[in-house]
């Protein structure tokens, strides 16, 4: 018995996806539509991916650079000079301490200015005015209040002969930063969630005007005692094959544009978008992008096209009762 149970759901299976397929190619004109908007969100969506993580690297590469240096004054003793790194370096918010002596900052300095002259002759007849520097590389570049709290201690202000690198200009470009960080992070998760609702409407809308093109067959298949599963299948099934095309045919427009950039362009980098990077980084995800793809792509199809025909059903059989019930 259940045996022939399983066949019997099985065949059911094989006739529900053979009818959603005819279906997909007989509403040609209905089924390219339905499948170009999603083709438009799911490329949306992959190129939101891919820019979240560019931006990510991009922004981690600059963070990377920023520190916060502390000018020290030339009597600063040894003892005192080690006290103040330790403190630092217990600030959990510290990445990394580095100490740059008199003599290494001055070499530093002619190193970045070998080809300028002028300043090479100009710094060769003093005495070495650089002071050594305490360099101090955060975690987390927006939240260094701890970091400066220790810096700007009295006990710690007195050893310092200069402001840090930390203050004025330098430290509005780091705030910018930032919050520009937030922004794209917040603004491309809102985008994924409007443009994937946004698909969800159109293709419930294209759906619903399927089961009203087909309304006949749906009446005629109720009265043969057909169950709901049976009926709704074929509209899943269809939609289904909406997010298989859409997801293949994305991805094929997104490496396409991939490869007309590399080809056409010289500039590796667009504003705070590593061209390159995110390059590479769409070739290296390749076959996990094709996944979610499906998925995403069939998820929305499916879950668009159940919620209309359960639409459609229950108000159908709300209609027939009430006819029932006027007779």
């Amino acid at each position: 018995m259940q045996g022939n149970s399983f066949k019997r759901k099985m065949v059911s299976l094989e006739r529900v996806v053979k009818a959603g397929s005819v279906n997909f190619f007989r509403n040609l004109s209905l089924s390219i539509a339905a499948t170009a908007v999603m083709v438009v969100t799911l490329t949306i969506v992959l190129f939101s991916i891919i820019a979240n993580a560019t931006f990510n690297n991009t922004i981690a590469q600059i963070n990377d650079k920023i520190d916060v240096s502390v000018y020290l004054k030339d009597e600063v003793t040894e003892d005192q000079r080690n006290k103040f790194i330790n403190e630092i370096k217990s600030i959990g918010n510290v990445k990394s301490v580095e100490f740059i002596s008199k003599d290494q900052a001055l070499e530093q300095y002619r190193a970045d200015n070998k080809d300028n002259l002028d300043l090479l002759l100009a710094i060769s007849q003093t005495d070495n005015p650089l002071p050594a520097t305490i360099k101090i590389k955060p975690w987390d570049p927006g939240n260094i209040e701890d970091i400066r709290s220790v810096i700007e201690s009295e006990q710690n202000k007195a050893l310092q002969s200069d402001e840090t690198s930390y203050s004025g200009d330098r430290k509005e470009a780091i705030d910018k930063i930032t919050n520009a960080t937030a922004f794209f992070r917040q603004a491309v998760f809102v985008g994924v969630i409007v443009f994937a609702v946004i698909s969800m409407l159109i293709i419930f809308n294209t759906i619903q005007m399927a089961i009203f093109n087909r309304r006949d067959e749906i009446t005629i298949m109720r009265l043969l005692g057909a169950s709901t599963w049976y009926i709704k299948g074929p509209f899943i099934v269809e939609t289904m094959l909406y997010g298989i095309v859409a997801a293949v045919v994305s991805l094929v427009l997104v490496n396409s544009l991939f490869v007309v950039q590399s080809r056409a362009f010289d500039a590796s980098s667009l504003g705070l978008l590593d061209i390159e990077y995110a390059n590479q980084y769409f070739a290296d995800h390749f076959w996990i992008f094709l996944g979610l793809q499906l998925l995403a792509g069939m998820s929305i199809g499916a879950l668009s096209s159940l919620i209309a025909t359960k639409k459609y059903l229950r108000f159908h059989q709300t209609k027939q009762r009430r006819l029932k019930f006027k007779q």
